[in-house]
């Protein structure tokens, strides 16, 4: 999928926390994807993030955010987080997980805990087509991402190419599509190719 990837320069920090059943998952991981896609992220593989002194510095140094639906969340269709900046760079941090991991990711890291949580409003359905979500409105890790960063655009906190934007799932669409030609026809390349790495 590398070649497919449409690298997006940001001003805003994205840190992907990675539950360790998602990394195993490398033929649809879309963290990993998100991850190659951002120059300006760092991503990290754990459950108890709470003294992990990378993630602490980041917290330290930048006005940060972690993307994560709650009544007292910040909806990002509607107002900005510019407001509530303090001139610091922005760190937007992103769990990849299932609900039910990411509840206990939260729960077990206590500087988590403390991060203002942003959200959106969604009305559009995932194109994971491969994947049953839990929720008409949950979307992958990457589609998120891709969302926020027009809202982001929005807010003018962001002036990213809208040709970016339009580019960003590329490497997604090609890896459901893969994903979908090894199902109907198990006997293609791409299957041989995939059992011969």
């Amino acid at each position: 999928m590398c070649p497919h990837i449409q690298k997006v320069q940001t001003k805003t920090k994205f840190v992907i926390l990675m539950h360790p059943k998602e990394f195993k998952k490398v033929k649809n991981g879309t963290g990993h994807f998100t991850h190659l896609s951002l120059p300006n992220s760092e991503l990290y593989i754990g459950i108890d993030f709470t003294n992990h002194q990378k993630i602490n510095e980041i917290i330290a140094t930048h006005e940060s955010f972690v993307l994560y639906p709650s009544k007292n969340s910040i909806n990002l269709s509607e107002r900005s987080i510019a407001t509530t900046q303090e001139k610091k760079d922005i760190a937007i941090f992103l769990i990849d997980a299932t609900w039910a991991c990411s509840v206990k990711m939260l729960r077990e890291s206590k500087n988590l805990q403390c991060l203002k949580k942003v959200s959106f409003e969604n009305t559009q359905l995932s194109q994971f087509k491969i994947k049953e979500q839990p929720a008409e409105y949950c979307l992958s890790t990457i589609e998120s991402t891709l969302k926020v960063l027009e809202l982001l655009n929005t807010w003018k906190l962001e002036t990213i190419e809208k040709k970016d934007l339009q580019n960003f799932l590329n490497p997604f669409y090609k890896m459901i599509e893969l994903q979908i030609k090894c199902i109907e026809d198990p006997k293609s390349n791409a299957v041989r190719y995939r059992k011969k790495r």
